[in-house]
């Protein structure tokens, strides 16, 4: 007697490979905390980088942590409006399974496959300076009055870097990013830039700007 065929269902097999997919990346975007209220009642927006992700979590490196079982808020270019809860927390940010529907993991999937194809399809950068996104983001501020915060470099250039931190200081204002003084010169959603008041050298720019000496 012939054995019973068992056909594959290959839409199934292709949900289940796409679900089990992980990727390394250093994606850019914004991340609030549920838990973290300002003076005026509202959420703070900051900067942050994913690292790895899968379609059941991500690994953020963030300038402010929250605690486990934190819901977070997060948006991302590459896949917009993302929820889920803090499990973990680690020296430069936290981990977080995402909340999702099983539609909504299967097309999130989707598009982690997509982005791991064309990740490195860059865009020109016609900027005077090159920007640069530094392999390990932290370092610290010092404002005029000596107080020293942590805080969350975005990118940099030898003119100036885009900052995320657990402050909006204003226009203007002068302070120091690691070793190197500049004032902000603008404000955007997740941090804020600070232009330096001289232009530093590509060889020296990374060891001075990630001088960290929290008080």
């Amino acid at each position: 007697m012939m054995p019973d065929l068992v056909w594959a269902d290959p839409v199934a097999e292709d949900a289940s490979r796409l679900r089990s997919i992980s990727i390394i990346a250093s994606i850019p975007g914004r991340y609030m905390l549920t838990r973290r209220i300002d003076a005026n009642g509202n959420r703070r927006e900051l900067s942050c980088r994913v690292v790895r992700l899968s379609p059941y979590e991500m690994v953020i490196v963030a300038p402010l942590n929250g605690s486990i079982g934190e819901r977070v808020i997060a948006n991302f270019m590459e896949f917009g409006r993302i929820e889920g809860t803090i499990v973990k927390t680690h020296d430069l940010g936290f981990v977080m399974t995402l909340s999702m529907r099983e539609a909504e993991r299967d097309l999130f999937a989707a598009k982690i496959a997509w982005y791991e194809k064309h990740k490195n399809h860059d865009v020109a950068d016609n900027r005077k300076f090159k920007r640069i996104v530094p392999q390990s983001p932290h370092s610290t501020i010092t404002l005029a009055d000596g107080d020293t915060i942590g805080a969350f470099v975005i990118d940099m250039s030898v003119s100036g870097c885009g900052v995320s931190a657990d402050i909006e200081p204003r226009l203007g204002e002068p302070l120091a990013v690691g070793k190197i003084v500049g004032r902000v010169v603008r404000h955007f959603p997740g941090g804020f830039g600070v232009k330096f008041i001289e232009t530093q050298s590509p060889q020296t720019l990374e060891r001075l700007l990630f001088a960290m000496e929290l008080k």
